[in-house]
């Protein structure tokens, strides 16, 4: 298989935020992963923007260090890595203030595409955004990225929206999810609409149920504090879980192009029923006899933050009419892994009789870390002895698959960014559609707020609390392991 790597045009890219832990771990070394695979042209620029006082040969030592800490081994080469560099410059500059802002303007090109991205905290976004305006550094084709957290309830996300309205079109505005970017999400839309032979099962006539897990071994850490003013329900159900159930239920779109792909998952959002007391589980991590509990990690004894959440929704149209979605995420779970399990119905009636009935047929996309999918199906079990039937999966692991070209393949943020450049805006949230997740995702939070709702403690490295599996298991359910 060949690669088609196609160079995007000539463009100034400004990190706003760019000396900042996001920019160091993702965003500097995906850049530099593009350039090495050729895809950035001979006179692209990228300028780190921050308030740190640093020369242009500070920024760039901070760079190379960045690669050397971040990037694979074996695109550490010194002489790419050297010319990768002379793209590189800096303006220490002021987010509210003046100082900076005249000094990024000299800097800027004409003729060549615009991006702005703003690594920083959402408070930021409108002070930047007016402040690109005001010195006329913004053209109307003009791009600016901004990261979640893009607001933490309905109404911040408004204002967020409206201040950015304020200065850019809605064309201009790339809210990035780095989990879109991912190549099994967009794979999943290829198997959807791609293949014929999924998408007459995909409705709630043979599709039992579906779950959607993201699992972490990690506990909050560091982030205890951070995290504790968000929790699991905002920093992962919220956004990253809300777009791949979106993904795995829309409608398909006449074509393959951005509001029409974006519109689909907006009537998903909508059409999301309100899930009540007893379809949610919450629960924090204890400690264990080497490392903190959850409440240690936040610091706050008494703290009712969630750092894992289990649902079960269900979407009101006619293709999912009372077909249940069960999401889960956490912190300290037994296994890292994230999948989506469409759970098919049983055969109505077993020629083999019940004692051979075998498990339904289960597609798993695995987004990480083995990404690929796995097609459960019953056979025979090989040799003499009558019809003894066995399931066995058929597995497609992108890395034994498609072979080296796996490693070249761009990872999230990398896919983003030229996206971005190219002024494709697929797989970027819509102001409305984040809006519309809100709505949804605030009445859940307002919920457990007034019932004064306690999280439920889990051992560290488990499943999740027991009321998890048991808010399956009275639907004669069960969790997936996830290995």
């Amino acid at each position: 298989m060949v690669s088609r790597i196609i160079p995007v045009e000539d463009f100034d890219l400004v990190i706003f935020g760019g000396t900042g832990d996001l920019a160091r771990r993702k965003i500097l070394p995906g850049l530099y992963r593009r350039f090495f695979a050729g895809q950035m042209p001979d006179e692209a620029r990228i300028i780190g923007a921050a308030r740190s006082d640093m020369d242009q040969m500070g920024f760039r030592e901070m760079v190379r260090e960045a690669i050397f800490e971040f990037a694979d081994k074996k695109y550490q080469d010194n002489k790419k890595i050297d010319r990768f560099l002379d793209h590189i410059d800096y303006v220490a500059i002021d987010a509210r203030g003046e100082a900076g802002w005249e000094a990024l303007k000299g800097k800027m090109r004409a003729d060549v595409v615009k991006a702005y991205y703003f690594s920083v905290a959402p408070s930021l976004f409108g002070d930047l955004a007016k402040r690109l305006q005001s010195f006329g550094i913004a053209d109307d084709k003009a791009r600016i990225v901004v990261e979640k957290p893009f607001g933490r309830d309905l109404e911040t996300a408004r204002q967020l929206n409206k201040d950015l309205a304020a200065y850019f079109d809605e064309t201009q505005i790339y809210r990035i999810d780095h989990y879109l970017g991912k190549e099994t999400v967009q794979n999943l839309m290829a198997v959807r609409f791609g293949n014929i032979l999924f998408e007459p099962l995909w409705n709630s006539q043979y599709i039992d149920h579906i779950q959607i897990t993201v699992a972490e071994t990690v506990g909050v850490g560091g982030r205890g504090e951070y995290y504790d003013k968000s929790g699991a329900m905002r920093d992962m159900v919220q956004n990253h879980l809300m777009q791949l159930l979106c993904l795995i239920a829309m409608e398909p779109p006449n074509k393959f192009e951005p509001d029409a792909v974006r519109d689909e998952k907006l009537k998903v959002i909508r059409a999301l029923q309100p899930v009540p007391a007893h379809h949610i589980v919450r629960g924090q991590y204890d400690a264990t006899a080497d490392e903190p509990s959850y409440r240690e990690d936040a610091g706050d004894p008494r703290s009712r933050t969630e750092c894992f959440v289990a649902l079960r929704a269900e979407i009101a149209n006619w293709r999912w009419s009372g077909i249940p979605f069960y999401l889960r995420t956490g912190k300290k779970l037994r296994a890292r892994g994230s999948e989506i399990a469409v759970v098919f119905k049983e055969a109505p009636h077993s020629i083999f009789g019940p004692q051979d009935a075998k498990s339904p047929n289960v597609l798993v996309i695995r987004l990480q870390p083995d990404e690929g999918m796995t097609l459960q199906v019953t056979i025979k079990e090989p040799g003499p002895g009558g019809m003894r039937l066995v399931d066995v999966p058929l597995d497609m692991s992108f890395a034994e698959a498609l072979g080296d070209e796996v490693e070249d393949v761009p990872d999230a943020y990398e896919r983003l960014i030229m996206d971005v450049i190219r002024g494709n805006q697929t797989l970027f949230m819509r102001g409305d559609e984040v809006e519309a997740a809100w709505a949804w995702t605030d009445p859940l939070i307002q919920g457990w707020i007034e019932r004064h709702d306690v999280p439920k403690p889990y051992d560290a490295y488990s499943d999740g609390p027991d009321d998890s599996a048991m808010m399956l298991h009275r639907e004669h359910r069960r969790w997936r392991e996830i290995r």
